[in-house]
């Protein structure tokens, strides 16, 4: 063990998890996930009666939430981050898709990361992560599926793996999903322990490559490997839902190329109207649409350059006009590195835009959650 970590790391691993147990005293175990994770001043509209009502009818799904990954807890309505249980609840949310971060590069650059720093392994030390997570990526999927179980052992949420899950509406459902599939360590094996403990939507790639894709802030950004091919045929024999946000555009083309039913990138904006890196351009937008699969239009800052929910409704009018309202949904990226403009007891305000925008009663259903139902309801066993 220690030739396999190293004296250095394991002098480093010691002084964080000194500095952990010290810190945790003044400042609590999601200090940084609330200093990340944050609502910036935003001016927002007075909810109208007629938003408050049809949102209150409506079975609201998002696509992408990093709550797993706060030390807070989850079932307790906080000030900290952008959501919680309640909070979620409060925005009358019907399906979160909850997503497992795993691994993410210090001094991340939207154009280029490479796998050599881990910006997790300190934050699990100061979360009191079980010491099997530290060095194992597997094990830190399998240990946010456990805390997931924990919060449904509460009644709080139940855990969707099934398409017949999914015709519940009470409690809030939760699907498990991972962003990255370097938690598979290159083993095949651990793809059916991730399945096993319940995931049901995986993300290719992150922020760097991986040994399943590249990633589109990856060094490389190459298409799929040889493993990366097996795993989602694996996926899409399973009824996993293929998840290609933060995927390289070589991979995009080739997922897009070899399975025959939809996929879904998760969370993202697109560059029609905000012409950032990572965000989609119309030639994905398309082809994600062609393969009947839904876009989750994110929240934040680089996503949208206008955080509002007028910016939000924006990107889901731009996608709209350009390959039609069956192909839009939405993916918050809520507790992600993140800024947002409001947290999610405040998601009926993106309804009350809708309405504001001219969208029907029929399309705002469909956006606000029933194109991701859809699609749900076609991928999942």
């Amino acid at each position: 063990m220690l030739k396999k970590i190293g004296f250095g790391l394991l002098l480093m691993v010691a002084l964080v998890f000194v500095a952990a147990l010290a810190a945790n005293v003044y400042l609590g175990r999601d200090y940084f996930i609330s200093s990340v994770s944050r609502v910036l001043p935003t001016e927002l509209q007075e909810l109208s009666d007629e938003g408050k009502r049809l949102h209150q009818n409506l079975w609201v799904v998002d696509l992408h939430n990093d709550l797993l990954l706060a030390g807070r807890d989850a079932t307790e309505w906080g000030t900290a981050g952008h959501s919680d249980i309640p909070r979620l609840q409060a925005g009358n949310m019907g399906l979160q898709v909850l997503s497992a971060v795993i691994k993410v590069p210090f001094g991340l650059n939207p154009e280029h990361n490479d796998d050599k720093s881990d910006m997790v392994l300190p934050l699990a030390i100061w979360q009191h992560w079980p010491v099997r997570t530290w060095f194992d990526l597997t094990e830190r999927a399998l240990y946010q599926a456990e805390k997931l179980k924990k919060i449904a052992e509460t009644d709080a949420v139940h855990l969707v793996t099934t398409k017949a899950q999914l015709q519940s509406r009470k409690p809030l459902g939760v699907i498990l999903a991972i962003e990255g599939l370097h938690a598979l360590e290159g083993d095949e094996k651990n793809y059916q322990r991730l399945y096993d403990a319940g995931y049901r939507m995986m993300g290719l790639a992150h922020f760097f490559d991986n040994k399943v894709s590249g990633s589109a802030h990856g060094v490389n950004k190459g298409p799929l490997t040889d493993f990366g091919r097996r795993i989602v045929k694996r996926m899409q024999d399973d009824g996993v839902v293929i998840d290609l946000a933060h995927t390289s555009p070589a991979a995009i083309k080739e997922v897009l190329a070899m399975v025959s039913g939809p996929v879904v990138i998760s969370h993202t904006g697109v560059k029609g109207t905000c012409p950032s890196m990572r965000n989609l351009s119309d030639e994905q937008i398309s082809s994600i649409a062609a393969g009947g699969g839904v876009i989750g239009i994110g929240f934040w800052t680089t996503a949208l350059c206008d955080i509002t929910p007028d910016g939000i409704v924006k990107a889901i009018r731009y996608v709209t006009d350009l390959v039609g309202v069956e192909y839009v949904a939405l993916g918050t990226d809520y507790d992600g590195a993140t800024k947002v403009g409001f947290s999610a007891d405040k998601l009926a305000l993106i309804t009350d835009a809708l309405l504001r925008a001219k969208f029907s009663e029929h399309e705002i259903r469909l956006i606000m959650g029933e194109n991701t139902q859809r699609v749900l309801g076609q991928i999942l066993h």
